[in-house]
């Protein structure tokens, strides 16, 4: 049963100020019990937005990729969530990078929320918070939430778990990073973009990276080049995005979307309490993570 506190953040949301829903995200971030009571109670409302996830490697300008979707959306009336995650500061464990610094100006728009969530340990470029945060959002209005992750490394794919499309994004001029940019990330891409596109080697790095798709996933070898900073090639990066949402929002897709949330879930939860009560040693926590996922792909299994 939700505490009182959880009952009125989860009634508030509906029609929360900006300062409010700042507020329940803040609770959110620092007390996990307090998200996942959230979650719960949040559970069956029927808000649901677009979430779009944008990774690659550290500057590729997914920041300002994110400012330029942001400015797009709100001409077309979209009201914008946007969650950047940022490395944990190793003194107060809070996000290390502010998120107005991102926006400049453009953060005080109506209709347009950032909010900076820390890694707090959390691997694949992601905040433990991310998917109550995205939740509370959701429900507050935001039809578009956005996430940013961190610089990720190439295995770290834990955004697909979250997110409905997946932006990675590359530029040109970073040495090898294409050549070595692995499976994992290509395969969970939806949309392909080359950033900073004004620069020398743009076409090429767009070519290396839709053969390099190629070869590794069979996948589509589209590649959109944007120079962000300037609104180039936003525009149909949107589209792009638009029309995969528009595929997933197939019952069969979205359930199986749902699934990979809840295994997430389950997961951190597990791990938190491991922490916080390691089990009976001998007990293997890989074994027992696999059969709970496997029990949430299969319910009716034995």
């Amino acid at each position: 049963m939700p505490s009182p506190e959880v009952t009125q953040a989860a009634a508030a949301l509906s029609a929360a100020p900006v300062v409010t829903l700042g507020r329940i995200l803040r609770r959110v971030e620092d007390d996990p019990d307090f998200a996942d009571d959230l979650l719960a109670a949040l559970q069956g409302h029927p808000a649901r937005g677009l979430r779009v996830g944008v990774t690659g490697p550290a500057g590729v300008g997914k920041s300002t990729l994110c400012a330029a979707l942001a400015r797009t959306l709100r001409e077309q009336s979209h009201r914008i969530g946007v969650l950047a995650i940022d490395p944990s500061s190793p003194r107060t464990g809070g996000a290390v990078l502010g998120d107005r610094l991102r926006f400049g100006a453009h953060a005080h728009q109506d209709g347009l929320y950032l909010r900076s969530l820390a890694t707090r340990g959390e691997t694949g470029g992601l905040a433990a918070a991310v998917e109550a945060s995205c939740r509370a959002l959701e429900v507050a209005g935001y039809d578009v939430v956005l996430i940013e992750t961190v610089g990720v490394g190439q295995d770290e794919v834990e955004v697909a778990d979250v997110v409905d499309v997946v932006v990675v994004c590359q530029a040109p001029g970073l040495g090898d990073d294409i050549q070595a940019m692995k499976a994992g990330l290509l395969e969970i891409a939806d949309v392909l973009v080359v950033n900073k596109a004004d620069r020398e080697g743009a076409a090429r790095a767009a070519a290396e990276l839709g053969a390099l798709r190629r070869w590794t996933t069979g996948g589509p070898t589209d590649v959109l080049q944007t120079v962000a900073q300037r609104g180039i090639g936003v525009a149909e990066v949107w589209a792009a995005v638009s029309k995969v949402g528009r595929r997933r929002e197939d019952p069969e897709a979205l359930q199986r979307r749902l699934l990979r949330r809840v295994s997430r879930l389950l997961e951190q939860r597990l791990r938190r309490r491991w922490h916080d009560t390691p089990p009976a040693a001998g007990l293997d926590h890989a074994a027992l993570l696999a059969e709970a996922r496997a029990a949430l792909a299969d319910p009716g299994g034995q």
